[in-house]
C-alpha cells in the first residue's frame, strides 16, 4: 500500500527528513506499531541500480501521479505507525478532508520486493 511517512522529526540528514510516499513492505506483525517501509522519491537516481525501480503510474495514487517516482530500495526502514497517513485528496463540499488509499501493481509490488532484496544482498531471491 501506498502511504505518506513523515521522516522530518527523528530523522538526521543523510537520512530522509521530510514527508514522502513510501510501499508499506511488512506483512502484519506481532508487533502492532510498527512497519518496515520503502520511501518512493521523484528524483531519478543517478546512477539508477538494481536496487531502484521506476513505478508504473497506475500503482499510485492519482494526486501523486502527476510526476515519475521510483522505488528507493535500498532506503527501507522500520517506522512506527503513528509516522504514516493515507495520501490527501482534496476536501469534500462540506470542508472535511478526504483520503485514499491504494495498492501497487502485482508488477510493482513483485519489482519492489526484488529491489529490497538486492539492496540486501539477497541477490535474486525474493523476500
Amino acid at each position: 500500500m501506498v502511504l505518506m511517512c513523515d521522516f522530518s522529526t527523528g530523522f538526521k540528514p543523510p537520512e530522509m527528513v521530510k514527508v514522502r510516499p513510501v510501499i508499506v513492505v511488512s506483512p502484519q506483525r506481532h508487533n502492532r506499531d510498527t512497519c518496515i517501509v520503502v520511501p518512493l522519491s521523484s528524483t531519478e537516481p543517478d546512477p539508477i541500480e538494481s536496487f531502484h525501480h521506476k513505478l508504473d503510474p497506475l500503482s499510485l495514487p492519482s494526486k501523486l501521479r502527476a510526476e515519475t517516482s521510483w522505488v528507493k530500495g535500498d532506503m527501507i526502514t522500520a517506522v512506527a505507525l503513528h509516522r504514516l497517513d493515507r495520501v490527501r485528496n482534496g476536501r469534500s463540499a462540506a470542508g472535511a478532508r478526504l483520503y485514499v488509499s491504494h495498492k501497487v501493481t502485482p508488477i510493482d509490488w513483485a519489482a519492489t520486493q526484488h529491489a529490497v532484496a538486492i539492496a540486501l544482498g539477497m541477490g535474486n531471491r525474493l523476500i
